[in-house]
């Protein structure tokens, strides 16, 4: 496939956060979306950074999900939203394991490619939220508000190994697919735009870097 070259997109990491699985809600339910930023360099590995968990492997983790990334210029909404609520007060609250400013859901595109730091990852699918964020903010709607609003971050498969630190470039190498932002996927395989632009759900099937999960999801949408 012939391709244009990549615009200008290059943002400095603010953070880089892991954490480790601990008792959530119920005796038997755990989590490890409490994640704090990381000091010094952090390798990146297949499976995501060195030191970081996920509880339940059946939805998160692995090679498709190894990286999650959340625009901490979302952070201010989510403060009038939520009140000011104190896990708004650093970086980590919505489970991401990299923060950032300046590059948002509208333009960030499946399968683009991003050095980050000597890692060099790939944006697969947008994050589908939870029940998980609900109950870490104390019950209130978030899921539901990212939904409407598409704040959902995104997720990176690795490419290349490498290492991470704050303060690091994040920088776009390639955009083999620069019609498919994460917004617009995440309004078609979510958000319920599917309804009113099924030529869009059948044309996202050219998008081959779409995470298999997502791929699974659109089929579903276009039998239904």
């Amino acid at each position: 496939m012939e391709t244009s070259p990549a615009p200008q997109v290059r943002v400095s990491v603010l953070a880089v956060n892991t954490g480790k699985a601990r008792r959530f809600r119920g005796a038997d339910e755990h989590s490890a979306i409490a994640k704090t930023p990381a000091e010094g360099p952090v390798r990146v590995t297949f499976l995501g950074l060195a030191g970081d968990e996920q509880a339940d492997l059946s939805v998160h983790g692995g090679p498709e999900k190894a990286l999650h990334h959340y625009p901490y210029d979302h952070y201010p909404f989510w403060n009038e939203v939520l009140g000011g609520h104190p896990l708004l007060g650093g970086h980590g609250a919505f489970g991401e394991n990299l923060s950032s400013e300046g590059l948002l859901e509208d333009a960030v595109c499946i399968g683009d490619r991003l050095r980050l730091g000597s890692a060099l990852v790939e944006v697969c699918q947008g994050r589908q939220p939870c029940w998980k964020l609900d109950h870490r903010f104390d019950g209130a709607k978030v899921m539901a508000r990212i939904v409407a609003t598409r704040r959902s971050g995104w997720y990176y498969r690795v490419l290349e190994e490498g290492v991470v630190e704050a303060g690091d470039a994040l920088e776009l190498v390639e955009r083999p697919f620069p019609d498919w932002s994460v917004s617009r996927v995440f309004g078609l395989l979510i958000a319920g735009e599917h309804k009113q632009d099924r030529g869009g759900l059948e044309a996202l099937g050219a998008v081959t870097p779409l995470a298999q999960a997502w791929a699974k999801r659109r089929e579903k949408l276009l039998g239904a």
